[in-house]
């Protein structure tokens, strides 16, 4: 039986339509997956890690910046940026002689700040996501520095600072925040003598 014509041709065209709308679909998922690599940078392979799949990954992130959008979350004004400076240098201070205090008190600092910003508290690891929305880049840091809060190890409490110190940066609003830990850093908090003469906080390297 022969074919008619006019159905070969609304075959081919349907054939035609699947493929572009393929082509046009793989396009987009491209795109996206692009574009929140380079909002997330590092956040997007934890989420992908956790999540097992690109897909899930993805939907998770963009899930986490539509609920944090309903947030209302506002900058800092200037006199409160000022106080929490004077108290993060204090807890700097403390962490001389008090290095587990002073990590813990950088913890607390860090959560008040996004508290009076308008970030709900709750669970750390979705408070930690709905950070990553707004501050992907140190997120990572944060997670990080928890992860240390009671460590037993003077180094492990001096690298939980340096963690927490980008982060605290980039919420009070500063542009030039260092958001790789410096490996040259080499302060030596067994001693006293030399954590006052060469270490934990100095003027033009504050941990």
């Amino acid at each position: 039986m022969a074919i008619d014509p006019i159905w070969m041709w609304v075959a081919a065209g349907v054939a035609a339509l699947l493929l572009v709308t393929l082509l046009f679909s793989r396009g987009a998922r491209r795109s996206r997956t692009a574009q929140l690599r380079d909002k997330y940078g590092r956040e997007y392979d934890h989420a992908l890690e956790n999540a097992g799949s690109r897909t899930r990954a993805e939907k998770e992130l963009i899930a986490r910046a539509e609920e944090v959008e309903k947030f209302d979350i506002r900058p800092l004004i200037a006199a409160e940026r000022d106080r929490y400076r004077l108290e993060w240098q204090r807890i700097e201070q403390h962490f001389i002689e008090r290095p587990a205090a002073a990590v813990v008190e950088a913890d607390e600092l860090v959560t008040d700040i996004m508290r009076v910003q308008g970030y709900p508290m709750g669970d750390f690891e979705r408070h930690a996501a709905h950070v990553s929305v707004k501050h992907p880049s140190v997120v990572e840091h944060y997670r990080t520095a928890h992860r240390m809060l009671g460590s037993a190890s003077t180094e492990e409490l001096r690298q939980a600072m340096l963690h927490y110190r980008p982060l605290f940066e980039e919420l009070l609003g500063r542009d030039d925040v260092v958001r790789e830990v410096p490996r040259e850093y080499d302060a030596r908090p067994e001693d006293s003598s030399t954590r006052r003469d060469a270490g934990i906080v100095r003027d033009e390297e504050r941990l």
